[in-house]
């Protein structure tokens, strides 16, 4: 970096203006106050003179914010007998530098120590690193943080145990075990969208987590596929889903002329299929939403067809009547269908076949 490379020539001179254009130049490119650096240096400075002169309170430093000159100054009240000569100085060596002081008066004596613009330099350039690599750890937070609760495309590196390393572009993830379909298996290479669950600000970098198994994940993946779900004409009103099996989403057209199930499948099942390979083949149930919790859960039960469906909204919960021949369909493989469902309308749903229902 081109003001690192101005900081390291500055070490070889004292009291340049070369440190003031370097700061000038990293202000412009990188968006750092000058300010915040020259301050953090003469705090840096002023700790390293409190050590040389046994920390005293009363030393300053300053930097001139026009030339780079660094001066060390101690404030020292004028007295007739010095009895403390760190904070006092006498009536007679006052007058020599200034002729009119008197007694009580606070001076500001220099006392810049031999070669101290080399020790500027060096600590300036120390600063300038480290707010340099605070800068763009805040640059790379904001730029993840941004993409929370949204996807993001990564590329598969390793794998580390249960967990695989992930590279987003300018940072790494670790996608963990928990967060990771069992069923799925990854080359290194792979190209893969993930659903970013949650961006941390660490003194290393941003920690970022990122999920295969989350819902959302399909919810943002029909989002990139289906223009009506973007510009807001269908919506996706509710998600369950059993990460690499199967998925319910139920979903609602706010436009009469607009199939929200269609809008979704789209042509030649296009839309649906392009989630369903992102999803490695997981399959997804696509329903009508409706504000009759009656009708909706009939819809969450499909491929089932029920006969009737009483629902209690009070106590959220449901009984559901299907024919002989539907019912091992609408509970599903080991439960399945009848979970997703629950989960999908938010009810407790009781499913009877018409036999049973009579045998009572």
């Amino acid at each position: 970096m081109e003001v690192i490379k101005k900081m390291r020539k500055k070490e070889q001179l004292d009291n340049s203006k070369e440190l003031i254009e370097a700061l000038d130049q990293l202000e412009k490119t990188n968006d750092i106050s000058k300010e915040i650096i020259l301050e953090a240096v003469e705090n840096s400075l002023l700790v390293a003179c409190k050590d040389e002169f046994g920390k005293a309170d009363n030393i300053k430093v300053t930097i001139n914010r026009e030339n780079g000159k660094v001066s060390v100054l101690s404030e020292k009240t004028v007295v007739e007998t010095v009895e403390d000569p760190i904070t006092q100085i006498s009536l007679a060596e006052a007058k020599e530098t200034f002729p009119n002081a008197v007694e009580g008066q606070v001076v500001n004596i220099v006392i810049t120590p031999k070669n101290f613009g080399r020790i500027a330099a060096q600590k300036a350039k120390q600063v300038v690193v480290q707010k340099i690599r605070e800068e763009e750890r805040k640059v790379l937070f904001n730029q993840y943080f941004a993409k929370e609760h949204d996807i993001v495309t990564g590329i598969v590196q390793r794998y580390t145990g249960g967990n695989i390393s992930i590279n987003l572009g300018k940072v790494d993830a670790l996608l963990s075990e928990s967060e990771r379909v069992k069923t799925e298996k990854f080359s290194s290479t792979d190209r893969i969208k993930l659903y970013v669950v949650e961006v941390k600000d660490t003194s290393k970098g941003p920690r970022i987590t990122v999920s295969r198994t989350h819902p959302d994940l399909v919810k943002r993946l029909f989002e990139s596929e289906v223009t009506e779900i973007k510009d807001g004409t269908v919506e996706i009103k509710s998600i369950s889903r059993e990460a690499g099996s199967r998925t319910k989403i139920a979903v609602y057209s706010n436009n009469p002329e607009v199939d929200a199930v269609g809008a979704c499948v789209g042509l030649n099942r296009s839309r649906v299929e392009a989630v369903v390979d992102e999803l490695r083949g997981e399959k997804i149930d696509i329903v009508v939403w409706s504000e009759d919790p009656r009708v909706f859960i009939m819809n969450a039960l499909s491929p089932a067809r029920a006969i009737s469906v009483e629902a209690d909204p009070e106590e959220k919960t449901a009984k559901v009547i299907v024919a002989d021949s539907q019912l091992s369909l609408a509970i599903g493989k080991e439960g399945q269908n009848a979970r997703l469902a629950a989960r999908l309308t938010g009810y407790k749903i009781d499913i009877k076949s018409e036999s049973q229902i009579l045998s009572e």
